[in-house]
């Protein structure tokens, strides 16, 4: 007779209006009846709780993960297990506010027993995740760029009670203030040097909730989608916010770089400072090296529904209209601000 496997949950108690807290025993009990000897850790306010219980439980040979909170909760957990060897499975309970990677495995999202049921599905996928500077990992996105700072701008208690809304209002306040910078960017097939207003480097094609962003980025291919915004004209960009919502046609715009590429460097060409966002936190400045690790993590999805990509849930219809509320917002900025 085999070892039993052993799954560890590592949930994040406040996130999602504390909807784990509620759950944590029927999430273990459907562990269990899929075969895990199963155990829970309550992530603290102490810094890279999640992350260090993560390495624990992985050096300490559980065969299961399960990371429950929102992107910022996971990319700790993907951040304990990354550098190591050998690497346990890992599954998600997506209970956050935008909930990117949990969109791209198609997870039930604020739902943990229906989240916690996939892992009965046995269907899983070798996904890639993104290291940068050499030592810090990412499961979504790196960006750079005035329109990054919206991140940093929405408190993280407005985020967590407003959500989008937070977010649709920050944006249209910035959108004027938005500027280029020079920067020169190494990749697989050569180098761009140029203006840009904004850097988005996709693994998953699921950014700030919408899959249209980068809608055919692949979770396991070994390459980043990397999109870079090549104006800074108010015009110009609401027009492309507009091309995104209409099913992705901003990709062959004249005032976007469109590239796969495996790995990249960052680099800026003025004193100018240049922060990354990892994940939707900051993550340090450019210059920068990003690198696809393929297929490094073995996660628990819903891959039936991965490979039907004309489902579209509730939730993104949601989206959508609040999208659509934002550029009703942007036409109503006053002509001066037009520049």
């Amino acid at each position: 007779m085999g070892r039993q496997k052993r799954a560890r949950l590592i949930y994040n108690p406040t996130s999602g209006q504390e909807i784990m807290k509620k759950n944590v025993a029927d999430v273990l009990d459907i562990l269990e009846s899929y075969g895990f000897e199963s155990s829970a850790f309550q992530t603290t306010a102490q810094p890279h709780s999640a992350r260090n219980e993560a390495k624990r439980a992985a050096e300490a040979g559980f065969d299961l993960i399960i990371a429950a909170g929102g992107d910022g909760t996971i990319n700790e957990v993907v951040s304990g297990i990354a550098p190591l060897r050998k690497r346990p499975q890992m599954a998600i309970i997506p209970t956050g506010t935008t909930n990117d990677f949990a969109r791209a495995l198609k997870i039930p999202r604020g739902n943990p027993i229906e989240a916690a049921k996939i892992i009965g599905k046995k269907q899983t996928i070798k996904s890639d995740i993104g290291r940068a500077y050499g030592e810090k990992y990412f499961i979504n996105i790196a960006a750079a760029g005035s329109f990054t700072e919206l991140t940093y701008s929405v408190p993280s208690q407005l985020k967590t009670m407003f959500g989008y809304l937070a977010y649709l209002a920050k944006g249209v306040e910035l959108l004027p203030r938005i500027q280029t910078v020079p920067v020169k960017i190494t990749h697989d097939d050569g180098v761009f040097e140029g203006e840009v207003s904004m850097i988005f480097a996709a693994i998953t094609n699921s950014v700030g909730g919408f899959e249209t962003i980068a809608p055919d980025a692949k979770l396991d291919d070994g390459l980043f989608t990397l999109l870079l915004v090549k104006t800074s004209n108010l015009f110009e960009i609401v027009a492309l916010i507009r091309m995104v919502l209409q099913g992705g046609k901003h990709m062959n715009d004249k005032n976007i770089e469109y590239i796969k590429t495996s790995q990249m460097t960052i680099e800026p060409l003025s004193d100018q400072r240049m922060m990354i966002n990892l994940d939707g936190e900051y993550g340090g400045d450019a210059p920068i090296l990003l690198e696809n690790l393929k297929n490094h993590i073995e996660f628990y999805a819903n891959v039936d529904e991965i490979a039907d990509s004309a489902l579209v849930d509730a939730d993104e219809l949601a989206l959508e209209e609040i999208a659509q509320k934002f550029s009703h917002e942007v036409d109503g900025l006053s002509g001066s601000d037009m520049v």
